[in-house]
């Protein structure tokens, strides 16, 4: 079975205190026989804290906003996978939409950083699992691009990854399967309160699955969330859809009672 999960990105927002007493209030708030697993995704600052309050508690982990393509060395103000790992986080947010709009990050970085978390330890279990953002513009969509645009998205942030472990017994295949995520964020619906239908967004689902099989895996072993201005007035409706495994949430994971009406849902 694909993995059920709610994330919370907090992008820039949250001191320490606020940031802190926010984890606390959703973790009180969580049902006692959680089925859907919580991922909070603070600032690199608040990670070390956050993970501390997660620790040993059932489905509930912590990912890093983002990591840097390199292991080691000369690279003021980068972090990198091995850093992130030894603090105890699960994940890390590859791909969004905000590094390669701001920041430039093409297919090509995302695949060395794909790579970076892949090989952060010597073990399955001392890898970082990434969540890989995919979306398409507005004019890629009314260009009937959209297949073109998530093809080349993916089929590059993967790129050799299936060569890293070949000299270890455990498949790295199998591991991106059980491990890693993909959310889809359509770049038209983040932060604008337009959010896809639910035609588009089952289609598009679809058709990722399609995609990651014609790449070499099993689309319908991997988990996919969908984000884009989601919130409590529309998640009922698309938790409900069959290929919508959960949500990567931006604004509305900043508040403690939007944030679990949400995961609540499920």
């Amino acid at each position: 079975m694909r993995k059920n999960i709610v994330a919370g990105n907090w992008k820039m927002n949250l001191k320490r205190d606020e940031g802190l007493n926010l984890v606390n209030d959703v973790i009180n708030l969580l049902p006692s026989d959680n089925e859907v697993e919580v991922v909070f995704v603070p600032s690199f600052i608040h990670l070390y804290k956050v993970n501390k309050m997660c620790l040993n508690l059932d489905k509930v982990n912590t990912a890093s906003q983002n990591v840097s393509k390199e292991e080691r060395g000369a690279f003021t103000g980068e972090i990198s996978a091995k850093m992130v790992k030894d603090i105890g986080a699960s994940y890390v947010l590859l791909g969004h939409s905000e590094r390669r709009q701001y920041f430039n990050e093409t297919n090509e970085d995302i695949n060395l950083k794909m790579i970076a978390a892949l090989t952060g330890g010597g073990t399955v279990k001392d890898k970082l699992r990434p969540i890989l953002c995919i979306g398409e513009s507005l004019e890629e969509r009314k260009a009937n691009l959209v297949e073109t645009t998530l093809k080349k998205q993916l089929s590059e942030s993967f790129k050799n990854v299936e060569f890293l472990n070949r000299s270890k017994a455990t498949s790295l295949i199998k591991y991106i399967q059980d491990g890693v995520i993909i959310a889809y964020e359509p770049i038209w619906a983040i932060g604008t309160g337009e959010t896809a239908t639910s035609k588009i967004i089952t289609e598009t689902h679809q058709m990722i699955r399609k995609i990651l099989n014609d790449i070499g895996f099993d689309g319908q072993k991997i988990s996919i969330l969908y984000g884009g201005s989601v919130n409590r007035n529309n998640a009922k409706e698309l938790i409900a859809l069959e290929d919508v495994d959960g949500f990567l949430i931006g604004g509305a994971s900043l508040d403690v009672e939007h944030f679990s009406d949400i995961y609540n849902f499920f």
